[in-house]
Order: C-alpha cells, then structure tokens, then sequence
C-alpha cells in the first residue's frame, strides 16, 4: 500500500485467507467489515451491494476467485477445476453493468486455463497484483485529472467514486484529492439517489480526509450550475463503449445535459479496464434493474395498491456531453470513436 494511500478508508482487506468487506449500507453510522471465506460469499457480498463501486467490484470478483481455488484444491483435489469454474459463474450473474468485473474473471479465467504446478499461489498473486494495480491507476489518474483543474474554483461529484468504490484512492475523488493537494477548491457532492451513496459515502469519506465539502439534493444541480460556483463535473464510469459513451450511476446523463446547457465541462475517470472494447457505443450497454421495494416506502408495498417503481442503477451519456475521459494512460478530450481507439493503442 503506498503512503499517499494509507490514511484512505479500505473497502477490501486481504487477509491471505478471507476477504474482508465493509458493509457500505452501514456507513457512516457504522464502520462493519464482513468475512469471506468462500466465494458464494463474495457473490452475495457484490450483489447486495456491500461492496460497489465498478474497480472494487472487479478486485472482489478477483479475490472471490482466489478463495474458490483455496477452498477446491484442498475439498476436491482430482476436480477443482470444475468447482472454480462453477463460481465463476456465480460471481459473474452478481452485477451485469461493471465490466470490471468481467475483466477481473477473465484475468483469473485466463490463468487457470494453463497448467499451474501451485494453483493456489498463482491465483493469489493474480489477485493481489490486481488490487495493488488499482491503486496505483488511481493515483495516476488522479495527478493527470488535477493537471486539466488548474485554476478552477468548484466542482460537483456524483455518487461514490473514492477509496470506498475502489482499490484505495478513488477515481473521480482520486482527481478531487490529488486537485486539492495542489490548490483550493470548492467541492459540491450530489445525495444520490436511491441509495444516497453521495450524502452516506462520498461526504464522509473526504470528511475523514480533512477535504471540505458541500451535499446538495440531487434536484439542486441545475441551480447550482446556473449560479456559476461550477467549473467542472466529475464522475466515474461502470462501463465505457468505444467511442467514449459512459454507463455511471443513474443521474449521470441528466448532469452531462445540465453541465451542456451552463457551459460546464464534464470529466470522466475510469481505469482501461473500465473501456468495453467489444461494444460500439452506449445502446449496448445492459443496464441494472434493482427491486422496485428501494425506492418504494412500505406502506406502498401492500397487495392490491397499483404503485409501481421503475429502478435503473445507471444510465449512459453520450460521448459528445463528454469533455475529458481521464485514464491511467492517458486523457481523451471530447472523445469519439477514433480518440478512443489512439488510447487503445497506448495500453
């Protein structure tokens, strides 16, 4: 773990045996980590939503790999195989819009398909190597974000895209972090809703850091845009297509419109591993739908009430609403299609 990074809350704590998880629907009033020992575990863990966050996703898919060849290599000597690949599965039905994930198992995936002498070993190291790779993405990502801040006075975040969604440091915050190192700025946080992962998690986190900053309801943005305290929105991503349209959490597209309208410009900042190079643009993307009971209170939930609820988890915006897509290779400025494939070409 590097210095610039210790002082940051972990979502993950590898123990060489389990898998730590903090409970994130518990913060802030809690701080409670879980322990994995298997990967059904991890599974139930990802898809609950203890752990989210597209990059802290893909670790625990990583590590929930690592826990299924330590438990089948000892229970199933002559069939391990077998057994990880059925937890692959499992892990992979856990959240269908993060492609961290899905790059994360194929990493594993791609391992176990040759012959290892020490299975075990090989795949913890795989998994750990992925979580420390994170992190220095993180801090890459967010010197080259603070780089286009220079001079800038507020910016607006939305949802959690700090050490809580990540291996440590933070994508979107790791660029709010690393700006704030270097000179002051005005940091706005939207609530977030449903799950309020802005007001829970975002505000917390870099209250624990010592960085100043200001909730707003989700419905203030535009006014604040209008007001002129932003200059920047800074977002991460879950998936990103190839010509640079971005699935984040649902209220992403609507601030990329707002920020249009006020003249705002508006960042991305993912890992490469976050870019789907399969898919051509953003109506590929499977987005999440969650149980209409989180957003609707209980009283609505009584047989025969005609009270519905429509829960997408994320939305995408179109590249040309996009003004920088920040990577750990490097930056695309109003990306498209072929900007994004000369980044392609870096990795």
């Amino acid at each position: 773990m590097t210095e610039q990074n210790k002082k940051t809350v972990q979502a993950l704590q590898w123990t060489g045996t389990s898998l730590k998880v903090l409970d994130q629907r518990q913060l802030p009033e809690k701080l409670v980590y879980d322990e994995y020992q298997d990967a059904a575990g991890v599974t139930e863990a990802i898809t609950t939503m203890r752990v989210r966050g597209a990059p802290a996703i893909g670790i625990a898919a990583a590590y929930g790999v690592a826990l299924s060849v330590i438990q089948h290599c000892a229970e199933n000597p002559e069939d391990w195989q077998q057994k990880v690949a059925i937890d692959i599965a499992l892990l992979a039905k856990s959240r269908p819009t993060a492609v961290n994930l899905f790059w994360a198992l194929e990493q594993m995936k791609g391992l176990l398909d040759s012959s290892l002498t020490n299975p075990q070993a090989v795949i913890i190291a795989c998994a750990e190597k992925i979580h420390t790779n994170d992190i220095v993405a993180n801090i890459k990502m967010g010197e080259l974000g603070a780089d286009l801040l220079a001079g800038v006075k507020g910016v607006m975040t939305h949802c959690n895209t700090g050490a809580l969604a990540t291996g440590g440091y933070g994508t979107a915050l790791g660029v709010i972090r690393s700006a704030t190192q270097r000179q002051s700025l005005k940091v706005y946080a939207g609530e977030t809703r449903p799950w309020l992962q802005g007001a829970r998690l975002t505000v917390w986190e870099l209250a624990q850091d010592g960085i100043p900053v200001t909730l707003l309801a989700d419905s203030a943005a535009a006014w604040l845009m209008k007001s002129g305290a932003i200059d920047w929105v800074i977002v991460g991503a879950d998936r990103i297509a190839a010509n640079g349209d971005t699935a984040n959490k649902i209220g992403t597209y609507s601030l990329a419109v707002l920020a249009k309208q006020h003249n705002v410009k508006f960042m991305v900042v993912a890992p490469t591993s976050t870019i789907d190079w399969t898919i051509s643009n953003g109506n590929q993307i499977e987005i999440e739908q969650r149980d209409k009971n989180e957003l609707l209170p209980d009283c609505y939930n009584k047989e025969g009430l005609l009270v519905g609820a429509w829960n997408p988890v994320f939305d995408v915006t179109p590249g040309d609403l996009i003004t920088a897509v920040v990577t750990e290779s490097g930056v695309v400025l109003n990306p498209t299609e072929q900007g994004m494939r000369g980044l392609k070409n870096v990795i």
